[in-house]
C-alpha cells in the first residue's frame, strides 16, 4: 500500500508545485513581463477559475479512465506546460501555459483520482490519514517546491525554475508508468448521472461554498506574500525564498494535525483551524518588523493552512460516500474558485488599500467560512435529502 502512495504524493509534490509556485516567484515575472503585481497576480486567477469550472466534470468523465495511464499523462501535460512557461516571451504566452495543465484533465482530476486511490487502500475511516499521506506532496511542495523555486529563480531567473519543475515532471511520469499498480475503478464512478446527482443535496452545496470561503481567505493574502516580504519587511529575493520555505515547513505540522483532526470531526476541525488562522493573518504586518513576532505570526498562518488543504479535501469526500472522487473535484473546484477571487480580492486591496490591509481583507472571509461552518452543523442543510 505504502508504494503506491508514496508514488502519488511525489506525483502530488509536481502537480501543486506548478500551481503554486508563481506565488513566490510573482515578483519577477511581473518586472521581467512588464506588468504590475496585480495583473501578473491575475495568472494565479486564470489557472484556479478554470479548475473551478472544468474540475468536477472533467472528473466524472476520466474516473472511468485506468488509473496508471491517467496519472502518467497528467504528468507529460504538466512536463509541457512547464517547459512552455520557461519560454513564455510575454504575459500572454505565459498565460497560455498556466492554462494547458488547468484547462485539460490535469489539476482536478490528478488530485481527486489520487485522493480516492488512498481512500480505497486504507479504508474510509482512516481517509484522513491516507489522504494525509498524499497531502505530504502538498505540504513538500510548499516546504521545498515553491521557496527552492523563489531561490532557483533569484539565482538563475525565474525560467530556470519553471524549466526544473518541468523536467521533475517527466521524471514523476516514468516513475508512475513503471511502479504504480493497476488500480480499481468504482462502478459508480463510470456513471455521470449518479456522479452528479449528489449536487442535488443542500449540505453538499453547503460544502463547497465553505471550500470557496476558506480558499478566498488564504489566498487574499498569500497570493502576495512574497511582495509583502519584499516591500514591508524590505528582504531580498534570498531571504524571501528562505521565509517561505519555513512558512511552507511548519505545514508539516498542520498536515499532521489536520488528518487526524478531520477523521474526528470535519467542520470542528475547519472553525478551530480557521480561528487559529485568522490570528496569524492579522498579527502578520504588525509583526513585519520584529523577527520574532513575524516568525510567529507565519508559523500560525502556515500550520493552520497546510490543515485546512487537507481538512477541506477530506470534508467533501465524507460527505460524498459513494462518489469521493467527484466529491473531492467539488472541492478543487470550490478551493480554486476561492482561489482566483482570493487573487483578485488581494489585487484590489493592494491598488486601493496598500499591502497593510491584505490580512485584515483576507481574515473577512475566514470568518463567513466559520459562520457557514456553525450553520451546517446545527443541521439542518444536512436533514435535507434528494431522491
Amino acid at each position: 500500500m505504502m508504494l503506491p502512495i508514496l508514488l502519488l504524493s511525489a506525483a502530488g509534490f509536481t502537480v501543486l508545485t506548478t500551481e503554486f509556485i508563481i506565488v513566490g516567484l510573482l515578483p519577477g515575472i511581473a518586472r521581467d513581463l512588464a506588468v504590475s503585481i496585480p495583473q501578473a497576480g491575475l495568472l494565479v486567477t486564470l489557472f484556479a477559475f478554470t479548475v473551478a469550472c472544468l474540475g468536477p466534470f472533467l472528473t466524472a468523465y476520466f474516473a472511468r479512465f485506468e488509473r496508471r495511464k491517467l496519472f502518467v499523462s497528467i504528468m507529460v501535460l504538466f512536463g509541457l506546460a512547464n517547459l512552455l512557461a520557461a519560454m513564455a516571451p510575454n504575459i500572454e504566452v505565459m498565460a497560455v501555459a498556466r492554462l494547458l495543465p488547468a484547462l485539460a484533465l490535469a489539476l482536478p482530476v490528478f488530485w481527486a483520482l489520487a485522493s480516492e486511490a488512498a481512500m480505497d487502500l486504507v479504508g474510509a475511516e482512516q481517509a484522513g490519514q491516507a489522504v494525509a499521506k498524499i497531502s505530504f506532496g502538498v505540504v513538500c511542495a510548499t516546504v521545498f517546491g515553491i521557496p527552492v523555486g523563489a531561490l532557483v529563480a533569484d539565482a538563475l531567473g525565474w525560467r530556470a525554475a519553471f524549466g526544473l519543475l518541468g523536467a521533475l515532471a517527466f521524471a514523476k511520469a516514468l516513475l508512475l508508468f513503471f511502479f504504480l499498480p493497476t488500480i480499481q475503478v468504482h462502478s459508480a464512478e463510470t456513471s455521470l448521472l449518479k456522479q452528479f446527482r449528489v449536487l442535488r443535496s443542500l449540505e453538499m452545496q453547503g460544502h463547497v461554498l465553505l471550500s470557496v470561503l476558506v480558499f478566498c481567505g488564504m489566498f487574499t493574502a498569500y497570493t502576495y506574500l512574497a511582495d509583502i516580504l519584499e516591500r514591508l519587511a524590505g528582504f531580498n529575493g534570498t531571504v524571501v525564498g528562505w521565509c517561505l520555505m519555513a512558512f511552507g515547513a511548519v505545514g508539516l505540522i498542520g498536515n499532521s494535525l489536520g488528518g487526524r483532526a478531520v477523521d474526528r470531526h470535519p467542520l470542528w476541525a475547519s472553525i478551530g483551524f480557521s480561528l487559529f488562522m485568522i490570528m496569524g493573518m492579522v498579527a502578520l504586518i504588525p509583526s513585519i518588523h520584529s523577527t520574532t513576532a513575524l516568525a510567529i505570526a507565519m508559523a500560525v498562518w502556515g500550520i493552520t493552512q497546510a490543515a485546512l488543504f487537507l481538512v477541506s479535501h477530506v470534508r467533501l469526500m465524507k460527505t460524498a460516500p459513494e462518489t469521493p472522487a467527484f466529491g473531492a473535484s467539488l472541492n478543487i473546484s470550490g478551493a480554486n474558485l476561492g482561489i482566483g477571487l482570493g487573487a483578485i480580492v488581494g489585487g484590489h486591496v493592494i491598488d486601493n488599500f496598500g499591502l497593510g490591509s491584505l490580512g485584515y481583507a483576507a481574515s473577512g472571509f475566514i470568518g463567513l467560512s466559520i459562520l457557514l461552518a456553525l450553520v451546517l452543523m446545527r443541521g439542518p442543510l444536512s436533514e435535507v435529502t434528494q431522491v
